[in-house]
């Protein structure tokens, strides 16, 4: 190693350990006098992407608001909205498209927040498949067939020629980590799988044939979602998860190393895994600094379902399912510190 690579390398260490030392600091800062509130919320999925659910926790944002969050790993988007509507939970971490449809069958939810800006993931192929064409009359493995993954891996296929079902057929086989098990098994020719697994799976030898992003640009993929009747009644409530919400994504975009030490061991991952996925996270906005509801998404998203479901213009406009009311206020309430 040069001398050079040995200062850069110190350098490195140095910039781990401080970084190390404000999370730690973080970790033990005093909590807010006010009363904590048992507060669930549902994710789809525990992968690198969802990471600000746990850091948030893990930081002590969401306890310093007076909040008790608990984290529920939910199988898919129907589940976790019909959670959502029972008030079993109290936000939601679903597909996009599962809301637009749940509010246009005349659910009472509506979008308030952004966790992911854009698709996180990449189409891997068992090894005897190399290219789009190869998976014709394979069976694809997803979490759901109609919405969220399943909804994604679908478009992504028709981009390159593929149509469901003349083409190939879709199991749904679970999250993220139960498609990748499928895989290896054989049980599926080809699954999505999120940023860093693709790269694991890459060295064992199978075949990443793109990546999502790349098909399917300003792909609004999962909002913070909360049922809005219940929402007006504990509007503070919801400003304080919000104000939670931000401060742990400025945090996530501030401090990488940081991050990905905790990271790496949440989700199973290697170190440089994480700075990886971290990199390309922030360079395709998958995750927004403010958590902010990327607007031009959620007119893309709406587009698309109307296309599936054979809609026909004028389509509906963005307010009918986004309520941007509660990030404001947050905005508000974090910049009077």
């Amino acid at each position: 190693m040069g001398v050079r690579s040995r200062i850069e390398d110190g350098a490195s260490r140095i910039a781990v350990g401080l970084a190390i030392v404000a999370l730690a600091v973080l970790l033990v800062a005093p909590c807010s006098a006010q009363e904590k509130v048992r507060f669930p919320i549902g994710a789809s999925s525990k992968t690198f992407s969802y990471g600000p659910l746990w850091l948030g926790q893990k930081l002590g944002y969401f306890e310093r608001e007076g909040l008790d969050v608990q984290i529920v790993v939910m199988r898919g988007t129907p589940i976790t909205i019909q959670a959502l509507a029972t008030e079993s939970i109290y936000v939601a971490n679903v597909g996009t498209d599962g809301v637009i449809g749940a509010v246009d069958r005349g659910l009472d939810l509506t979008m308030v927040g952004s966790l992911l800006n854009n698709l996180s993931m990449s189409l891997v192929a068992a090894k005897p498949y190399k290219t789009f064409d190869d998976l014709r009359g394979k069976t694809m493995g997803s979490q759901t067939i109609t919405t969220g993954t399943g909804f994604a891996l679908r478009l992504v296929l028709r981009a390159h020629g593929l149509e469901y079902p003349r083409d190939y057929q879709i199991l749904n086989v679970g999250g993220v980590t139960d498609r990748y098990i499928a895989l290896q098994s054989g049980q599926i020719a080809a699954t999505p799988l999120s940023v860093p697994l693709d790269i694991s799976a890459k060295q064992q030898g199978f075949n990443v044939l793109g990546y999502f992003a790349d098909d399917l640009p300003n792909y609004f993929l999962n909002p913070y979602t909360v049922k809005r009747s219940w929402a007006e009644k504990n509007r503070t409530l919801v400003v304080r998860y919000m104000k939670a919400i931000v401060q742990t994504h400025r945090w996530l975009f501030d401090n990488r190393d940081a991050a990905c030490v905790y990271l790496s061991k949440e989700m199973s991952m290697t170190v440089e895994s994480c700075r990886f996925a971290w990199e390309y996270s922030v360079k395709t906005r998958v995750w927004d600094r403010n958590a902010d509801l990327n607007l031009d998404g959620v007119r893309t998203m709406i587009k698309i379902v109307a296309e599936i479901a054979g809609q026909k213009e004028p389509l509906a406009l963005p307010a009918k399912y986004i309520d941007q009311s509660y990030l404001k206020q947050a905005f508000a309430e974090l910049a009077k510190k």
